[in-house]
């Protein structure tokens, strides 16, 4: 019985994470603009719903993982080169609470803060409408985000970078996407 009930759930959780997830976005798409995300408090949300200027979206499976919590200092570390280059927000997606957003801030931080904006999505609803949604049940106990960046001039995606293997940091590292602005 209790192998049934194993198997019938992860055959939920595969269907849920198809349906979760559009085909993915490419460049020329737009971003979810009506999806609400949220930062810093839980119950307020927001959505980007008339986002404009120049804008870098990083998407990473789980807040205190290895591979995020190695990638996203180098966002934190050369937030002003990101700047030179045209970039006016910095936004890293996570299907996470956020409080565990908060505090992953918090931790690569010291506590000091940075410009960067740490979003929960915490339904999967925005990463899902990327098609950017997969199913990580077994190491991570549920459906989570690919690693990718996303470059927007208001809500059209002009450059987007997706690792070949979730856990890797090949194409999505703040020193590859330098060059590419």
């Amino acid at each position: 019985m209790a192998s049934l009930l194993s198997s019938a759930t992860e055959m939920a959780h595969h269907a849920a994470v198809s349906l979760l997830s559009s085909s993915e976005v490419k460049v020329g798409s737009t971003i979810p603009t009506s999806v609400p995300v949220k930062e810093n408090e839980a119950d307020k949300t927001f959505t980007f719903k008339g986002i404009s200027g120049k804008n870098l979206f990083i998407g990473v499976p789980g807040a205190f993982t290895g591979t995020c919590s190695a990638q996203i200092p180098g966002y934190i570390r050369h937030y002003d080169k990101f700047k030179e280059k045209g970039i006016d927000n910095i936004y890293v997606v996570a299907v996470n609470d956020v409080f565990v957003l908060k505090a992953w801030k918090d931790s690569m931080t010291d506590g000091a803060g940075t410009p960067i904006h740490f979003i929960a999505d915490d339904k999967g609803a925005f990463v899902g409408a990327l098609g950017m949604l997969f199913d990580a049940t077994e190491r991570l106990g549920a459906p989570r985000s690919k690693r990718f960046v996303l470059v927007t001039e208001g809500d059209t995606i002009t450059e987007l970078a997706v690792e070949p293997v979730t856990s890797g940091l090949t194409v999505t590292a703040a020193d590859k996407i330098l060059p590419l602005l």
